[in-house]
């Protein structure tokens, strides 16, 4: 193989690809990245065998082949290089020879017949959605998400194609974020998928402000297409929560809240609190609400501000992070919170099609 390659499309392209790499991997050549030159463009392929990422680059190709270098070293060799293009050369013996101006480098490889052959979306289910908002209902629920991986059903986001439009959900059992947009598929491509939460925040990392992505799914693996990026995934076996229906039917009382004065008032205050069961305290009476944060061995924290309320006064505690989670996510001005009571799930609405519930704290 010989190329001559541009310095940030390649350092773009490993970007885009060593992040899945994981660093404990038993097998070597699951450290480095595959290369494959051809056509004009390089190919770099990296996999934890879960999650595979692929970036295609353009490239001068003097003679095709394909090798797998150590993705930690290659990626540091180009981004220190001080000159715009390299050449690359890599024997028989899978070494690569990469020379930039009066920079040379010699670095030792793994045969290409070594790395795991890339999965085959056989069967495929096929949705197109803009990249924008994908990503944008990707960062809407993402966070509300299981971090416990042993818990794999909750530790993914659910994808749920059903009569035209795409839920996308996340729980832990404390909250939950719900996002649906409408989208155009046959009858027969409705499917329910749970993407690993590692997936998810690959694609919220890779996936850009324009153009569209291409979704291939079927029951046991997903892939997305955009941009000259592949992310292939397997998806989480089993089958997702009825989350429907944990999202009350009906609240009395709305609010309607400044979202940014909302989230300031809760990041403030919440220095004072000293964990999570301790919580924030809302306190909502005519068209004002309190925010309040104590502790007995810290002191305490006190905000006011104005609010839409009509109701009668109510005043329940939530985990702070939880509540500050949809405040940064979402975009709009102004949020809704609807209250039942003061131990009923409060539920974070937006102009947009966006369902946030979250159970409160209970403060003896």
């Amino acid at each position: 193989m010989k190329i001559k390659v541009n310095k940030e499309l390649i350092i773009d392209g490993l970007q885009k690809v060593q992040s899945v790499i994981n660093p404990r991997n038993a097998l070597p050549v699951l450290s480095n990245v595959l290369i494959r030159a051809a056509d004009g463009h390089l190919e770099l392929t990296a996999t934890d065998m879960n999650l595979t990422v692929r970036a295609t680059v353009p490239a001068e190709v003097t003679e095709p082949g394909a090798t797998t270098l150590p993705a930690k070293r290659i990626f540091g060799v180009f981004r220190e290089l001080s000159v715009d293009e390299a050449e690359m050369e890599v024997n028989d013996d899978n070494i690569a020879f990469i020379h930039a101006a009066s920079s040379y480098f010699r670095i030792h490889g793994i045969p290409e017949a070594d790395y795991p052959i890339l999965p085959e979306m056989e069967d495929a289910k096929s949705y197109t959605l803009e990249q924008a908002a994908f990503r944008n209902m990707l960062k809407l629920t993402a966070y509300a998400a299981s971090p416990d991986p042993n818990r794999q059903l909750l530790h993914g986001v659910l994808l749920s194609f059903k009569a035209g439009k795409l839920s996308v959900v996340a729980t832990d059992s404390r909250r939950l974020a719900l996002v649906e947009h409408e989208v155009e598929f046959p009858a027969d491509a409705e499917l329910d998928m749970i993407v690993p939460l590692k997936t998810v925040e690959e694609l919220i990392r890779t996936l850009g402000e324009s153009g569209e992505v291409k979704i291939l799914a079927n029951q046991k693996q997903v892939a997305f297409e955009f941009d000259g990026t592949l992310v292939i995934s397997k998806l989480v076996e089993g089958t997702y929560p009825n989350f429907r229906q944990v999202i009350p039917q009906s609240s009395p009382e709305r609010v309607a809240i400044e979202r940014e004065p909302f989230l300031t008032a809760i990041r403030r205050t919440s220095q004072l609190v000293s964990d999570a069961v301790s919580g924030v305290k809302l306190t909502f009476t005519k068209n004002r609400l309190e925010v309040l944060a104590a502790a007995a061995e810290i002191g305490e924290g006190r905000e006011t501000m104005d609010v839409k309320y009509s109701g009668p006064d109510i005043a329940i505690s939530f985990n702070p992070a939880f509540l500050m989670d949809p405040l940064k996510a979402l975009t709009p001005d102004e949020v809704f919170l609807d209250l039942i009571d003061d131990t009923s799930p409060g539920v974070i609405r937006s102009t947009i099609n966006f369902v946030y519930v979250l159970m409160p704290i209970r403060v003896t």
